[in-house]
């Protein structure tokens, strides 16, 4: 048995697909610890397959030290960053990373040229830590929260599980985004109750959707946390979303899932990882044959062409129809 360390600082989605690195370790019979940034903590606290968390907040050798006190095996760094060079440069011990394939990227998304495996970055998280996993399993993501938080949040909002639709709008940048007119087709166009998710970011959109939409929408924006954002989806009957930490979290419950895709592409390897032991289906949403897409492997604030047609040539109808063949006999 080794003590292993996972590194992955940042974001929702990201650490959210480490999760089966995270469980055939422990399964395998290995101690796994995680460092992660303190905002991400609650991802992670109810995990049950990781001995500890740490935190890095704002002091790095105070986090470093507390590391070096469970004197870990081995650290396999998921994030491959300046930062977790730091890490191990500090612990001094052995290490495994795994591939971003950055440069396979910039070919795609400068020169259009696809030079990606057709390999998903849970698979590229796993051979990162092949060393220590003999026994494979197919259970998909993980994600845990407090035992009855989605009873209790159901109850609260007056939620039938199984019976509603979420719609998750938030997405870290602009370009991953639907524009707000789009939203309020998809909105009016559902036949089910709608119950939308988001941070505080998305809170006017929020708004703007719950008093403007003919549809029943519940606006949860930017009034609940991710664990809460999480257990509302475990009992949703799908989930719209753009590509996003929701959408992760949604594959981790295996619920069915509608994604749509802007400036980013599948073939970047971050769709929904699916278990196949689950009766649940992924429906992916994008405009094909655009010359200018991806134009960046994250994101930005604004369309680089003034145009975005990446998102205002999807077709709402198109996404309402994936929602109604996925829910069949809602």
């Amino acid at each position: 048995m080794a003590k292993i360390l996972v590194l992955r600082f940042s974001s929702i989605g990201d650490i959210v697909l480490t999760t089966p690195v995270v469980r055939m370790l422990a399964n395998n019979g290995h101690e796994v610890f995680y460092f992660t940034k303190k905002q991400y903590a609650g991802i992670l606290e109810h995990n049950p397959y990781i001995k500890k968390v740490f935190l890095l907040s704002g002091n790095f050798k105070e986090s470093a030290d507390a590391i070096k006190h469970e004197n870990v095996d081995y650290i396999i760094d998921l994030h491959k960053n300046l930062r977790t060079l730091r890490v191990k440069l500090a612990l001094r011990k052995p290490y495994s990373s795994f591939s971003k394939l950055n440069f396979r990227k910039w070919l795609l998304t400068a020169l259009k040229m696809n030079m990606l495996p057709k390999t998903h970055i849970v698979d590229r998280y796993l051979k990162a830590a092949e060393r220590f996993i003999t026994e494979y399993d197919d259970s998909g993501l993980d994600y845990f929260t407090d035992s009855g938080l989605a009873d209790k949040l159901t109850e609260q909002y007056e939620l039938k599980p199984g019976k509603y639709v979420v719609l998750a709008v938030g997405g870290q940048h602009a370009t991953k985004r639907l524009p707000i007119g789009k939203l309020m087709e998809i909105c009016d166009k559902l036949m089910f109750p709608v119950v939308l998710l988001g941070g505080k970011e998305d809170e006017d959109t929020g708004i703007q959707l719950s008093q403007l939409s003919l549809n029943n929408v519940l606006d949860l924006c930017g009034k609940i946390t991710v664990n809460e954002s999480a257990a509302i989806i475990s009992r949703c009957a799908a989930i719209i979303t753009h590509d996003t930490g929701m959408m992760h979290i949604a594959a981790a419950y295996h619920i069915n899932i509608v994604s749509v895709w802007g400036n980013t592409v599948p073939e970047f390897g971050m769709t929904p990882y699916m278990s196949t032991q689950y009766n649940h289906r992924s429906v992916i949403i994008e405009t094909l044959n655009l010359r200018c897409r991806p134009c960046s492997k994250i994101g930005y604030e604004q369309c680089p062409k003034g145009h975005f047609k990446c998102m205002n040539y999807i077709d709402t109808d198109e996404v309402v129809a994936a929602v109604q063949e996925l829910v069949v006999g809602f």
